[in-house]
């Protein structure tokens, strides 16, 4: 399978373009390569179609935002395209989802007439009749660094609308009382002709009559009052794949509200919140802990115990270690998403200065002020200094 090409690449922007640039470029391409002025040019066709994804892409902000931080990585189906197929990991878009697009470019959904006759002429196919789809229901999820660790599988109960059992969902008693829409005579839609720069452009809105359905209720139901749909609560089971970040949406497909009157159920959007750990920092895909050693330990060496994700772990410490000296634990860390890959577990080492001492104690460390190792020298002053210096550039902090 070709690799996909960058978005803003496609339709030939810059990443910091404005909504209008991208609608503008797309409506360029979308005229340069529609298949009614290509007809039979599958290379035009499919540019086409590379031009339709990307403004779809772009032109959504919440999309864009994930597509410029995730790339072709991270797309919709199921939880973020966990599968790792991208935003259309079934290989691009069908010529039936761009006339969405048509409809915001061009107005309506339609194409052109006299020879440029939108996607009719290109498919030998009447587009797809108008079908209503349910609002999206979003709940906020928390995780504790164990759950982003190793995954996890969640049950909640969420009050949403669903199909009325009583008449499916159609709003109509049992189901069956309806007549066909006199005003788009049963299509869902009206048909509309402008003359334009291009020449003649038929387009089709939605029909306001019936809304789409191409059919009225004659009688209603008594059960949802017409409506179609009614309140309950629904348990969801669902997982969490391992290496989820703070504030990320995995989306469930059709597990939001049913439509009224039947339709295509909306989308169930599971924000990521994370719970902060007591003592380990996250930083990615790495764990930070900081480590505050006493100075016998830090000068004679030891051993010490640090948290990890799992449980605690013995850490062995050499004997002279510096503040700010980085220790480093490799795959002690976070998987990252859809990879095998784990971050590590960074132990920051400080060393503490007692505040208050004994008599006892102040004697006893008059005595070492005067030995040659226990007074720095000018250049081992300088080497620590340097060492600290690290710890406040992330880019080149220096780990061991």
């Amino acid at each position: 399978m070709a690799e996909k090409r960058d978005y803003y690449e496609v339709l030939g922007v810059s990443k910091d373009a404005s909504a209008d640039e991208i609608k503008k470029a797309y409506r360029k391409m979308a005229i340069k390569y529609h298949p009614d002025k290509n007809p039979g040019d599958k290379a035009a066709e499919e540019k086409f179609k590379e031009a339709a994804e990307a403004y779809d892409v772009l032109s959504d902000a919440d999309k864009r935002a994930k597509y410029d931080q995730f790339g072709h990585n991270m797309g919709p189906q199921g939880f973020g395209g966990a599968g790792g197929g991208g935003f259309y990991s079934g290989g691009g878009m069908s010529m039936e989802d761009i006339f969405a697009h048509f409809g915001d470019i061009f107005g309506g959904r339609g194409g052109f007439g006299g020879g440029f006759g939108g996607f009719e002429g290109a498919s030998g196919a009447r587009p797809r009749q108008h079908v209503n789809k349910g609002t999206d229901l979003r709940i906020t999820v928390k995780v504790t660094l164990k759950d982003i660790m190793n995954g996890v599988d969640k049950k909640l109960k969420i009050p949403r609308y669903v199909a009325c059992e009583h008449c499916k969902g159609t709003g109509a008693k049992d189901g069956t009382a309806f007549h066909t829409c006199q005003r788009c005579h049963g299509t869902g839609y009206i048909t509309h002709v402008q003359q334009t720069m291009f020449g003649a452009m038929q387009s089709e809105s939605v029909c306001p009559e019936c809304n789409g359905e191409g059919k009225v209720i004659s009688e209603p139901c008594t059960y949802c009052n017409g409506t179609g749909v009614e309140k309950r609560d629904d348990v969801v089971s669902f997982h969490i794949p391992a290496g989820v970040e703070d504030g990320m949406t995995l989306t469930m497909r059709g597990q939001g509200n049913a439509p009224r009157h039947g339709g295509v159920n909306g989308d169930l959007l599971i924000v990521i919140q994370e719970e902060k750990n007591p003592e380990l920092i996250r930083d990615g895909d790495d764990l930070i802990y900081n480590l505050m050693l006493d100075f016998p330990t830090a000068a004679l060496g030891g051993s010490a115990e640090i948290p990890t994700v799992d449980g605690r772990a013995r850490l062995k410490i050499a004997a002279g270690t510096q503040p700010g000296k980085v220790l480093r634990l490799r795959g002690k860390g976070l998987p990252k998403m859809n990879s095998s890959v784990k971050g590590d577990l960074l132990v920051n080492v400080m060393v503490y200065v007692p505040e208050n001492v004994t008599d006892a104690e102040k004697a006893a460390i008059e005595s070492l002020k005067e030995q040659p190792n226990i007074v720095p020298t000018e250049s081992t002053a300088k080497r620590i200094f340097s060492r600290l210096r690290h710890i406040f550039n992330k880019e080149n902090r220096g780990v061991e």
